[in-house]
C-alpha cells in the first residue's frame, strides 16, 4: 500500500498540468489504486489486507458535484493477507462465502457535499448477499493531466463497518475473554481514476 501511495504522489506532483474538471465517466486505475482493509486479531493487532482485483467508475458533474455517482464491484476471491491459508479460510463460508458471492459491490445513492474538496458518499454496500446503507467520508483530488495528457482524479476514503451487519459471525472467544477476529472493519479507499474520454 506504500508503495501504491508513494506512485500516486509521484504522479501528482510529476503530473504536467493541472486540468479543468471534466465531466464524463472516470475508471479506476488499478495499477495506482488500492482498496484495504484492516480488522483486529486477538484484540492486540490489525491485520491487513487488499483485494487485487475490482472495477469501479465515477460519474462526475463538475457544475454539480453532488449529482455524482459511483459504482464499484470488487472480485471477493482476490482478497490477499499476505497468507495463503488464512486467505482461503476469509474465502470460505466462514466469513465472505465467495464461491456463492464472487463480488463485493457498492452503489451510491447520493453525494454531500461537505466543504472544500471532501464529500460524504452515500450508497448500498453487499457483501456476502447482505445489502446495507454506508456513507463514506472522501476527498475528491485533482484534477491533473497525466504523463499521456489523460485527465485523472484522484478519491480517498474510508469506514468502519460491523462485519455481523453483513452475516460475517465467525470468530472464537479467548479463554481470557475476547474474540479472535474484531466485529469491526476499517475500510480504506486509495482510487486513481482515469477519464474515459482522455
Amino acid at each position: 500500500m506504500r508503495t501504491t501511495r508513494l506512485a500516486t504522489a509521484v504522479l501528482l506532483v510529476a503530473a504536467v498540468a493541472a486540468a479543468p474538471l471534466a465531466a464524463g465517466t472516470y475508471t479506476f486505475d488499478p495499477t495506482h489504486s488500492s482498496i484495504g482493509f484492516a480488522v483486529t486479531h486477538l484484540g492486540l493487532s490489525k491485520v491487513r489486507g487488499e483485494f487485487g482485483e475490482y472495477e469501479g467508475t465515477v460519474e462526475l458533474d463538475p457544475e454539480n458535484l453532488t449529482a455524482s455517482s459511483v459504482e464499484v464491484s470488487i472480485v471477493t476471491s482476490s482478497i490477499d493477507t499476505g497468507n495463503e491459508q488464512r486467505d482461503g479460510h476469509l474465502r470460505s463460508g466462514d466469513f465472505l462465502l465467495a464461491a456463492e458471492h464472487p463480488t463485493i459491490e457498492f452503489s451510491s445513492t447520493a453525494v454531500e457535499s461537505l466543504g472544500g474538496s471532501e464529500y460524504a458518499v452515500t450508497g448500498d454496500l453487499t457483501i456476502r448477499g447482505v445489502t446495507q446503507e454506508v456513507t463514506i467520508p472522501v476527498t475528491l483530488l485533482g484534477p491533473v493531466t497525466g504523463m499521456r495528457g489523460e485527465k485523472r482524479i484522484g478519491v480517498e476514503g474510508g469506514l468502519t463497518i460491523d462485519r455481523h451487519d453483513f452475516g460475517v459471525s465467525w470468530s472464537r472467544t479467548l479463554d481470557a475473554g475476547g474474540l479472535v477476529v474484531g466485529d469491526e472493519v476499517d475500510i480504506v479507499l486509495n482510487v486513481e481514476a482515469v477519464s474515459s474520454d482522455g
